[in-house]
């Protein structure tokens, strides 16, 4: 069984719902997290384009979609902590996180982390690739670290007991963070700088001062993290990847976070422009990746442990 440490199932979710469709979850992703072993994940409130021109209403768009989906949906719960967890796992549901991927809805105004929190989020990243009034993404072209406000609210995170997630963030805003950090770190959805220079995966450095928090960083499945070549960027090379995270940071440290793309409308375009991965386009074959890591040498308990044991313990440690 897996645990996927980022996936943008609300996003679908919302689309649909304000499109006149009842209980997508179990009609359009159910049995694919059946089929693939997904046992639990963190599902991310996060405002894509061309929705980012007003955060607010498409911040409260999701946020009464899940309501409305989880009052429909048995089939996941949405959980809090270890034990809420453990207990929907053992009722035989897929446990459910909210994050939230880029926190730009927040603008100066600390009190809406308390929003989120009181709406169930447990794990959050400040930016997405933009730039807003806390940080700055990987993507936005803006090298300058955490604005005050930023440092403030990662202290506040901190305070409230939520997962701080640096994937996204840029290089000075990511060392802002692990001078705050009072706690593991997680980078939900990233991969190794090493193997693929892409400047949303992680230096060794960055990697081993995650490790040092606690932390663990989750293998990104999407095609241009894993190979600066296409025709490399494969189910194995993500393997690879994981290889290489465990020697530099340790097996405690790795983890999933897939970040699939399959779940949207336009999964096709993206297959057509190349961006999915062979032999790992969907979380229906999340077990090729694990027997890769069985040919790689991984013992069981290593596999274990990259497959939901480190992402769980954080869970155990940071949320309260």
């Amino acid at each position: 069984m897996y645990f996927d440490a980022h996936s943008d199932i609300w996003g679908d979710i919302t689309q649909r719902r304000l499109d006149g469709e009842t209980n997508v979850f179990h009609r359009r992703h159910y049995e694919k997290f059946v089929k693939g072993g997904i046992e639990g994940s963190f599902f991310v409130i996060w405002v894509d384009p061309p929705y980012d021109a007003d955060y607010a209403k498409r911040t409260g768009e999701i946020m009464q979609a899940i309501r409305d989906e989880s009052r429909e949906c048995s089939d996941y719960q949405i959980v809090r902590n270890y034990e809420e967890m453990m207990a929907a796992k053992e009722a035989g549901k897929i446990y459910v996180f909210i994050g939230v991927e880029g926190m730009a809805y927040v603008g100066e105004d600390l009190s809406k982390i308390d929003e989120y929190y009181e709406f169930g989020a447990r794990e959050g990243m400040l930016c997405w690739n933009e730039s807003n009034a806390l940080a700055s993404g990987a993507s936005s072209g803006i090298y300058e670290g955490l604005t005050d406000t930023g440092k403030a609210a990662v202290k506040k995170m901190q305070d409230l007991g939520m997962i701080v997630d640096v994937s996204h963030l840029n290089v000075a805003g990511f060392w802002d963070i692990m001078d705050l950090a009072t706690a593991p770190v997680i980078a939900s959805h990233s991969n190794a700088s090493a193997l693929c220079a892409h400047q949303r995966n992680l230096t060794d450095d960055q990697l081993k001062a995650i490790a040092a928090t606690g932390g663990v960083v989750g293998l990104n499945a999407y095609n241009q993290f894993i190979d600066l070549d296409p025709r490399k960027s494969n189910v194995r090379r993500l393997a690879e990847h994981a290889y290489h995270m465990a020697d530099v940071m340790g097996i405690d440290h790795v983890g999933c976070g897939f970040d699939f793309i399959d779940i949207f409308d336009s999964g096709e375009s993206f297959n057509d422009n190349g961006y999915f991965t062979d032999g790992l386009r969907s979380c229906t074959e999340v077990p090729a990746l694990f027997s890769c890591l069985e040919e790689l040498g991984f013992s069981k308990e290593d596999r274990d442990k990259i497959a939901y044991g480190n992402f769980q313990r954080v869970v155990k440690e940071v949320l309260k």
